[in-house]
């Protein structure tokens, strides 16, 4: 708990996975992919439960192997392409509720950003109950060479910037700060996220995280890159 607010830390986890089969209980450094979460989820020191959605038995195995709980099955409807996160996260939270389970605060962890670091979690739990006017956190990460202002487009056979400005490179400083949204975190009230559906609206603030710790598994490439970088991170060469 934190402030006398429950907090449940909810894992996402379905067995397809066309970019990269297998994905969530494949071994990173030794770790299920999904372990990492659940492990993180399970050192904060203000998460109440680890919850696995999940409708894969193999998965649903894992889980409970790094103590995780896994009190329902996800329903088939719940696993396809076209599901939509906030429906997994409401079926959740309404299976929860029918056992009598009732939290303040959602956390969501996806597998497919193992970089974060319990750290995040608390970090971005306190700073969300330290202002009233948000109802929500997510991890963002600094536009650096994907900054709207290094962009061009083709016109014609030529090029043109994207954003209104003259044709030249400019330097970082002079640039505007922006964000984009990535996966590290994602913290909302329970009540909220029921009458928004989304994490993300005017009353979100965001938690900042560094270049590296965006990186998401979505194939191969991204799952050799995530394991490198937490090889360097352990060497203490980033972070």
């Amino acid at each position: 708990m934190i402030q006398g607010k429950s907090v449940l830390a909810l894992v996402p986890a379905r067995g397809g996975s066309k970019g990269l089969p297998g994905k969530n209980v494949r071994p990173l450094l030794g770790k299920p992919l999904i372990g990492w979460s659940i492990d993180q989820g399970r050192a904060s020191k203000y998460v109440d439960a680890v919850v696995v959605s999940t409708e894969d038995a193999v998965i649903a195995a894992v889980a409970r192997d790094h103590c995780a709980e896994v009190p329902f099955m996800r329903p088939p409807e719940l696993a396809s392409d076209t599901a939509s996160s906030i429906d997994v996260i409401l079926h959740a939270l309404d299976t929860l509720e029918q056992a009598g389970r009732h939290y303040d605060m959602l956390v969501l962890l996806e597998p497919t950003s193992p970089l974060r670091e319990t750290a995040d979690i608390d970090a971005a739990l306190e700073a969300l109950l330290a202002h009233a006017d948000a109802q929500s956190i997510v991890g963002v990460a600094k536009a650096e060479s994907g900054h709207p202002s290094f962009l061009l487009r083709r016109k014609g056979v030529l090029l043109e910037p994207y954003a209104p400005q003259e044709f030249g490179a400019k330097r970082r400083q002079e640039l505007d700060e922006l964000f984009f949204l990535e996966g590290t975190v994602y913290i909302a009230w329970v009540d909220a996220l029921r009458t928004r559906r989304s994490f993300y609206h005017e009353r979100t603030m965001p938690y900042v995280v560094p270049k590296y710790k965006s990186f998401e598994v979505d194939d191969l490439t991204d799952f050799t890159v995530i394991e490198a970088l937490m090889v360097a991170r352990m060497k203490g060469s980033i972070g």
